[in-house]
């Protein structure tokens, strides 16, 4: 690999810049112009990387690490078919070049032929004398397939070798995850461990695969060694409090949890798990602040604002939950929950216009919860407008065919609108299984003597 160049410890790289700017055209050996090439590539100026391969092939016309350059940059710009033109030429003079095998493989992997693209990085395995690289290409192209049992293989080999390559180990944990080797999983990071006892990201990921198959003991010493490993890990903090959590030691959770910020920026998560431990533990102000906090840190926290609009409706403080309801809504427009909470604490606050709407949009955004139907009955029947809650029943039957809650209001609705004998007909069908609603069971007493 070519290490990152720059203009201040390369001076090939100012010559070629000052060159651009001068029009002047000056001589670079081969291998300069790949350094500047692969400058360019890793920092994504591809503009200039496709300057520097011209002249370099100009310069240089038969250079086989220059023609696999351009090939790359073709790859880029999707333009497979000259890039594989170029690779055609390039394998007649340097059949055996490794190259020549991954950028074919990448262009078989782009177009979803994996199988071929496997066919190819094989090739490669068979003349590179750095195989890690080659192994976890491999183990992705498995992956497309589907193949867990044969990725796991590959991804094995890249951490085996390399007990630092943490992407090839969360892969590899992936296909174990995929194909229910909980066991052999925490056996290989074990194994890992051996080698390497102070991989925190292994100690974390071992702890996560303990709760998971219900061990919080070795779970919780699993977090503990990775914090030892890591004292700054975050994430084990957080994994630890969730733990302690579960286990009912909440004041030791949130101390992971506040610890954890010490560390990264304030996290709306965290700070929405340590406002439901507050309200385990009772206390109702500090829930509130650390929910309000979450929600000041991310604005679309569904959790939080679910949170503390619940706190408020089990407290029947339903002015406030109508506010953060409204200000949650602002963020979270498609969230149905929201929009079913919306209908309640507005019915529950007589305004059954507002519940109407609630109950409509939560039901276009597809819940179609009872609740949504018989709330949105009920704001139009407590307003008399029966027409369009005998249609929006109709509507509901749609979804809960037979169901009384539904049925019921229907018999009201047909009741009101004078088809008494329709609504007999209904009522003695449900009549044993309905519990009249307590808010709309003065709205057709008539009904319960038919």
């Amino acid at each position: 690999m070519f290490d990152h160049l720059s203009e201040e410890n390369n001076p090939s790289l100012t010559k070629f810049e000052q060159m651009l700017k001068t029009n002047q055209v000056l001589f670079f050996d081969a291998l300069e112009f790949e350094n500047i090439i692969h400058h360019y590539i890793d920092f994504a100026q591809f503009n200039l990387a496709k300057k520097a391969v011209k002249m370099g092939m100009e310069q240089h016309p038969h250079n086989i690490e220059l023609m696999l350059l351009k090939s790359e940059i073709l790859l880029i710009d999707g333009k497979f078919k000259k890039a594989e033109d170029m690779l055609t030429i390039i394998e007649k003079i340097s059949p055996e070049h490794e190259e020549i095998f991954l950028q074919k493989a990448n262009i078989s992997s782009k177009k979803k032929d994996h199988p071929k693209a496997i066919e190819l990085l094989k090739k490669a395995l068979d003349v590179t004398e750095e195989p890690i690289e080659i192994w976890n290409l491999l183990g992705m192209e498995y992956l497309f397939l589907e193949d867990y049992t044969k990725g796991k293989d590959y991804f094995y080999q890249c951490v085996k070798e390399n007990t630092l390559d943490y992407q090839s180990l969360y892969n590899l944990l992936y296909c174990y995850e995929q194909l229910g080797e909980d066991i052999e999983a925490i056996n290989t990071l074990n194994s890992l461990l051996e080698i390497n006892p102070y991989s925190e990201v292994a100690w974390h990921q071992l702890g996560k695969i303990y709760i998971k198959i219900n061990k919080p003991e070795e779970a919780l010493s699993a977090f503990e060694f990775a914090i030892i490993s890591d004292d700054c890990f975050t994430g084990a903090y957080v994994e630890k409090g969730k733990l302690l959590e579960q286990m009912g030691r909440i004041n030791e959770a949130i101390d992971n949890y506040e610890f954890s910020q010490n560390f990264s920026d304030p996290s709306a998560f965290v700070n929405h798990r340590i406002g439901l431990c507050h309200l385990k533990l009772g206390n109702d102000k500090l829930a509130i602040r650390y929910f309000e906090e979450s929600i000041k840190l991310e604005p679309n926290h569904e959790k939080s604002w679910t949170a503390l609009i619940d706190f408020l409706i089990d407290r029947k403080d339903y002015i406030k939950a109508q506010y953060y309801v409204n200000k949650a809504l602002q963020s979270n427009s498609d969230n149905t929950d929201l929009w079913k909470k919306s209908s309640l604490i507005h019915f529950e606050l007589n305004y059954y216009e507002e519940t109407a709407i609630g109950c409509e949009t939560a039901i276009n955004l597809g819940n179609h919860a009872i609740q949504n139907w018989t709330l949105w009955m009920d704001s139009l029947m407590l307003v008399d407008d029966w027409k369009n809650a005998l249609k929006i029943g109709e509507q509901a039957l749609q979804y809960h065919q037979k169901n009384s809650s539904i049925l019921y209001r229907l018999a009201g609705c047909k009741f009101r609108l004078g088809d008494h004998n329709e609504a007999q007909l209904i009522f003695n069908q449900i009549k044993n299984e309905i519990k009249i609603p307590r808010n709309i069971n003065h709205l057709f007493p008539e009904l319960i003597k038919l």
